[in-house]
């Protein structure tokens, strides 16, 4: 082949492995959305069952709120937890943990902690595969001629397509 061909050869290929990736990325932004999505319902239902929303208990000061001195001081107000509200912390409710197909009878309080925990990870890792979706989709841009002329759709077409041999 000439050297013309052999340079549009690899520039494809390069752009071929960028697009894939980009598509990996996004099926793994859809599926984190959909893990998000679903934790927002659990915590959503922790809520309701509690009857609390996520602004309606106002959080104590615990520490202002003491008396200054005394070994036997008293509280005078009970530190509540913005979701389980004035409901038992320590009732168990089913709960399956993430990723596994065990369920558990788990504290409520724990249990709204955990989903807590995981949404913050969900959101992180969502900002991750936003920002890994934009650089590649900006090195895919910045490949030139190559990557402008070639239009998406042809660029899908090309990372899904699979040899079938007979």
């Amino acid at each position: 082949m000439d050297e013309n061909m052999e340079q549009f050869k690899r520039a494809l290929t390069e752009v071929e492995i960028e697009a894939d990736r980009l598509l990996l990325a996004r099926r793994q932004m859809v599926e984190n959305d959909k893990l998000r999505n679903g934790n927002r319902e659990a915590l959503t239902a922790l809520r309701k069952h509690a009857r609390t929303t996520k602004t309606s208990v106002p959080t104590a000061f615990e520490s202002v709120m003491k008396e200054v001195e005394g070994p036997g001081s008293k509280l005078l107000v009970r530190e509540l937890c913005t979701t389980c509200g004035k409901h038992d912390p320590a009732e168990k409710i089913w709960m399956m943990f993430p990723g596994t197909d065990v369920f558990a009878r788990v504290p409520f309080h724990a249990t709204h902690t955990i989903l807590e925990k995981d949404l913050e990870q969900l959101d992180f890792e969502g900002k991750k595969l936003q920002s890994y979706v934009k650089e590649k989709t900006l090195s895919i841009s910045e490949k030139g001629a190559l990557a402008d002329s070639i239009n998406p759709s042809i660029l899908r077409s090309m990372v899904t397509l699979q040899d079938n041999r007979k």
